[in-house]
Formats: C-alpha cells, structure tokens, sequence
C-alpha cells in the first residue's frame, strides 16, 4: 500500500489535469477512490484497536486485574460501539472490499500490542502510538479525498462546458458530490 500511497500523493500525479483526456481522469479517480478505501479501512482498525487498548486501560483503572481477558471480551460491545457514526458527513466508498492491506502502516499497526499482556506503561504507550498512526492514516485520507475532489471538479468543469460527452455520464458513473 505504501506505493500507491506515495505514487497517488506526489506531487506530479495530478500534474496537467486540465489537459489529460475524460477517461484517464476517471482510471485517475478511480486510483485514488481504491487507494482511500484502502486507508479507510486501515483506519478503523486502528481505531477498534486503540477502542480496545483505552477500554483495558479504565478496566484496569477501575480495578480489573491485568490478562483477564473474559472482562475485556465482555466489555467489547461497550467498547467498540462507541464509534458507531463519525463526526462528518462521511463518504460513501466506490467499493467496500479493501483488498489486501500491507506496508509500513500495516507493520505499525501489527506492532502494537491489544493491550491484555501489556503492563501499564506498555498499555500508555500503546494508546500513544495508536493515536499518532490515526492520526496519520486520517491525514493521508483527507490528501487522498483532495485528490478525489480536484479530479471530479475537473470531470464536473468538463461537463459543465460541453467538452466532455454528457451521453457518457450515467454509463461512466461520474458522480458530483
């Protein structure tokens, strides 16, 4: 995933958008809609692991022993339905299978520990470096739905104008949010 991250976001992926043909800007979108799907879902993994990471820590700070994994597991549903809806409008994705998820946020994520073996420092340090990597994971998305954003205004100008056929609208999926 690092790849298509880092080839979607340089600088000169967008470069000359006004000039590239209708078809390129929709297989241009259609990259940057996967690769967004992608770090989406990337993110609510680690935000259902940070959920779970903080849960043990107030199970903990109300008294439950460490590795009791039975009152972990029974506090889940509490735990996890927090986050429910999102703040936002959201996005409704082109495509709700990620595909396979790997590179260095993947590895980060496969680090950091569910919290049930860790000791308290080890569980403080867990919700430290899951909070950074949401945090970079959602600053990535919003890069990614900037890219989205430039080429459907470009799709919705060339409509607009008459230099790009309205016949092939519908039939392309071209949508304007």
């Amino acid at each position: 995933m690092d790849a298509e991250v880092s080839r979607v976001l340089a600088d000169d992926y967008l470069h000359g958008l006004t000039s590239r043909p209708v078809p390129e800007l929709r297989s241009l979108r259609a990259e940057c809609q996967a690769v967004e799907t992608k770090l989406s879902y990337l993110r609510r993994l680690v935000q259902g692991r940070l959920d779970i990471v903080s849960g043990e820590r107030q199970r903990r700070q109300a008294g439950g022993a460490p590795g009791d994994i039975a009152g972990l597991i029974e506090r889940l549903p509490e735990i996890l339905s927090d986050r429910i809806r999102g703040p936002g409008t959201g996005r409704l994705p082109a495509t709700f299978e990620p595909g396979e998820l790997s590179g260095t946020l993947v590895s980060r994520l496969n680090v950091i520990g569910d919290g049930n073996d860790a000791d308290d420092e080890e569980l403080h340090a867990a919700v430290i470096a899951l909070t950074e990597l949401e945090g970079e994971v959602s600053s990535l998305r919003r890069a990614m739905f900037d890219r989205i954003d430039r080429i459907e205004t470009e799709l919705t100008a060339r409509y607009r104008d008459g230099t790009a056929n309205v016949d092939d609208l519908l039939s392309n999926g071209d949508s304007f949010t």
